[in-house]
């Protein structure tokens, strides 16, 4: 019985021993690194039509990634095809009497010399023809706008992204505008923390970070943004301190190559750290080598 206690009590000791080695390290540790807690953000774009019509087809699924300039949707071209005729017909018709008028001219021009038209009649028909080279230049235009609708029944990927929401199905009268799918952007991503007025003097443009998950994933990233302007700790951070504490916020670049990293995911933010001096410098050449 008495070895079992004494077993015991001296597992426990190294217990404890274990764990105060523990806490020395983990101090040690966090003497040189900054810990801050952040979110991811990504930007999210609304993908819609320029013009208005009823969507022909959907390509893609909630979840899909799409690639840049992928074809995403398209609306029923028929009546674009329609205006695109009638802007060509049009254009054909004045660039026929636009021909005569200027054979007419011609003419007019030649027989004004010999006294057989007055230079009223060839006034008339310079301000025909002028006229009529008016109308066939609005008649291009109508068919290049003609053409650039046809063109906009087509909504193509301006980024490459992955499908948050497919908002419509097809057969839907939309507007123009109206959204289609939100697409989230793959990059950039960044972290969105928060940083106390005391480490601001620590931190500079370009500096590197070891962004963690929940899940045990490790990523790189850089320190692209430094708020001008302090801001009260928003309550979604989590902080050892009071709530009420002023903060700077930051924006940490992240690398995000497996796609891993989603809108609004918390995460661990750490960051070496330096002196005031050599923060300053190294913010400075970082400014240098981004002009």
């Amino acid at each position: 019985m008495k070895k079992i206690i004494i077993l015991i009590s001296a597992l426990v000791l190294l217990i404890i021993i274990g764990y105060q080695v523990f806490q020395f390290f983990k101090r040690e540790e966090n003497q040189h690194e900054i810990v801050l807690y952040g979110n991811v953000d990504v930007r999210q774009v609304d993908i819609g039509f320029r013009v208005a019509g009823r969507v022909a087809e959907l390509y893609f699924e909630e979840g899909s990634f799409v690639p840049q300039d992928t074809l995403m949707a398209v609306l029923d071209k028929s009546p674009y095809d329609s205006q695109v005729a009638k802007a060509q017909a049009n254009l054909d018709a004045i660039a026929a009497g636009l021909k005569n008028a200027n054979i007419l001219l011609g003419r007019r021009d030649l027989a004004v010399n010999f006294g057989g038209v007055s230079q009223q009649d060839l006034d008339n028909a310079i301000a025909s023809r002028d006229e009529l080279l008016s109308q066939f230049h609005a008649a291009e235009a109508a068919l290049m706008i003609a053409f650039d609708n046809l063109e906009y029944t087509e909504v193509r990927a301006p980024t490459d992204g992955i499908i948050l929401s497919r908002v419509r199905e097809p057969g839907t009268v939309v507007n123009p505008s109206d959204p289609v799918y939100i697409l989230s952007v793959s990059s950039p991503v960044w972290i969105r923390a928060y940083v106390d007025e005391t480490q601001l003097g620590e931190i500079y443009y370009g500096m590197e970070a070891q962004i963690y998950t929940d899940c045990g994933k490790r990523y790189t990233g850089k320190i692209g943004f430094i708020s001008p302007m302090a801001e009260f700790t928003p309550k979604t951070v989590e902080t050892a301190k009071l709530r009420t504490d002023l903060v700077y916020r930051l924006r940490v670049y992240a690398d995000n190559p497996d796609h891993f990293l989603k809108q609004g995911m918390p995460v661990t933010v750490k960051l070496r750290r330096t002196s005031s001096k050599s923060a300053e410098e190294n913010g400075e050449n970082e400014r240098r080598k981004s002009e």
